[in-house]
């Protein structure tokens, strides 16, 4: 099976910044306390926005990037938690939105912050059954309307936005593992009709979990593809915290710059945030063609991925 080609990349944000002060007004805490244990100092919340419009945002972008034929798109994934409507499917409405041809397969995949990562494996698997050149995933989340803003350990962490890739097939590179390990408890979000729907989660578990199986994650498809990380030029990491990515990029010495980091203005966007740190990068010239860089994430479920490529 062929690999995948990233052709082009684009994101969306809401128009509101929430900053750490504004969050000190609401709930018991500080920028201080904020920054030195996550490494956020912003995060954008959907006033007016919606999962959907993100996601028409970031792909339009993409779309645009690209200059591409849309008729030419396969498929529409969305990674998302936070869907507008249980159906609908989010990956439909882009469909509407846009004026996609409807001979097209359209669905969301749900698999929290690792998101993206598992819609990179379908896309990969269905290319070459699409009779279509690409495929249009996306990461969208409106994250906020799952916040408890009385509990400090989770609404400092997250943020809304979207990401998008135009993907196509390509004989470069490419190499992914996932992996999934069933836990209700370290992080959960409860679903329709609950009486609370909000994210809970166990702070220090999840970093432990983090640190141990991104370095895994990391490691595992480093040896897949019989390189070192002298022969990577990225590696894109889920922005969850700052200090997780740290202590992974401490395990390759020489290589800590090599570790992308944005969280500082995003905060945790879930399955949005390597896509938005793909399009960071993509719109600073940072990202040449060729360049091979590993994405690896981690997430609710629990699950975690990782996966080497040729941009």
């Amino acid at each position: 099976m062929n690999g995948i080609q990233i052709v082009s990349t684009g994101r969306a944000l809401p128009k509101q910044v929430v900053s750490n002060d504004d969050l000190s007004r609401i709930v018991d805490t500080n920028d201080e306390w904020i920054t030195a244990r996550t490494g956020i100092k912003n995060r954008f919340k959907c006033e007016e926005e919606t999962c959907v419009s993100l996601a028409v945002e970031a792909s339009s972008k993409a779309l645009e990037n690209a200059g591409i034929d849309k008729n030419e798109i396969g498929a529409v994934i969305v990674a998302t938690s936070t869907g507008d409507y249980v159906f609908p499917s989010v990956a439909c409405m882009i469909q509407k939105e846009l004026g996609l041809n409807e001979e097209i397969t359209a669905f969301d995949l749900s698999s929290a912050c690792t998101g993206f990562l598992h819609g990179l494996s379908v896309a990969r698997g269905l290319l070459p059954t699409l009779g279509k050149k690409y495929i249009l995933l996306v990461g969208s989340e409106k994250m906020s309307k799952i916040m408890d803003y009385s509990d400090r350990s989770t609404c400092i962490l997250f943020g809304d936005g979207a990401g998008a890739a135009i993907l196509a097939e390509s004989d470069n590179i490419y190499y992914q593992r996932c992996w999934s390990r069933g836990n209700n408890e370290l992080i959960a979000c409860k679903g329709v009709g609950e009486e609370s729907s909000y994210i809970t989660m166990n702070g220090q578990e999840v970093f432990r979990f983090a640190v141990t199986v991104l370095n895994q994650a990391v490691s595992q498809i480093l040896t897949d593809a019989g390189l070192t990380m002298d022969d990577i030029d990225y590696c894109v990491c889920h922005q969850a915290n700052s200090r997780i990515i740290q202590h992974v990029a401490k395990r390759f010495k020489g290589h800590e710059d090599k570790f992308y980091v944005n969280i500082e203005r995003y905060g945790n966007t879930s399955a949005a945030s390597i896509p938005i740190a793909l399009d960071e990068l993509w719109q600073e010239g940072r990202l040449k063609k060729g360049m091979k860089i590993i994405c690896v994430g981690f997430g609710a479920g629990l699950t975690w991925s990782s996966a080497l490529l040729q941009v």
